[in-house]
């Protein structure tokens, strides 16, 4: 049997692990799950992807790239005449107003950092993009990770418990970090 050519199955496998881990959480993510998802051989995963970190590592590198990611979203709402406090406010009503599935993603990757080393060094690359980001805006980086906390913070109980923060709580909470 002649081998079919398909240079775009290994985007096909990332994007169905991402689908799962959006729709069903991390722990739905097996070779078998991806293939099934990405209508490819399970063999095809296992040839791309030795292991599932490796697939994980492909799939959080993806996220954290892809446009309205917070780094880019982040620099064009602090690039603007607004106080810092209004932008960062704006960027994070935007945020937890829009696609909780899509937050839900993000944040499950993200977390899925502390049990996997694998995925360790992209969570990393991120919090230090950010941070460098925000210590422009901030003045120190010191305040920088402060602000990214209580962002990270706002962002978890929002997802845990499924609350809708007020525009003037999210202010003044950032306003006693950023200053008014």
């Amino acid at each position: 049997m002649a081998r079919r050519y398909d240079p775009d199955r290994r985007q096909r496998i990332i994007d169905a692990a991402i689908r799962i881990v959006a729709e069903r959480g991390i722990e739905a993510l097996s070779h078998r799950a991806a293939a099934a998802e990405a209508d490819v051989p399970l063999g095809s995963t296992t040839y791309h992807f030795a292991t599932l970190d490796e697939l994980l590592v492909a799939a959080l590198r993806q996220v954290c790239s892809e446009p309205g990611m917070a780094p880019l979203t982040w620099r064009r709402a602090l690039e603007g005449k607004k106080s810092l406090t209004d932008a960062v406010t704006d960027v994070l009503m935007d945020y937890l107003s829009g696609d909780p599935g899509r937050a839900r993603l993000e944040y499950e990757l993200y977390l899925a950092a502390l049990r996997r080393e694998a995925l360790q060094p992209i969570a990393a690359e991120w919090l230090d993009s950010m941070v460098e980001l925000l210590t422009e805006h901030t003045g120190g980086e010191a305040r920088a990770r402060a602000l990214l906390a209580l962002a990270d913070g706002l962002v978890l109980q929002a997802l845990l418990t499924g609350r809708r923060f007020e525009r003037a709580e999210v202010r003044e909470a950032l306003a006693r970090v950023l200053g008014p």
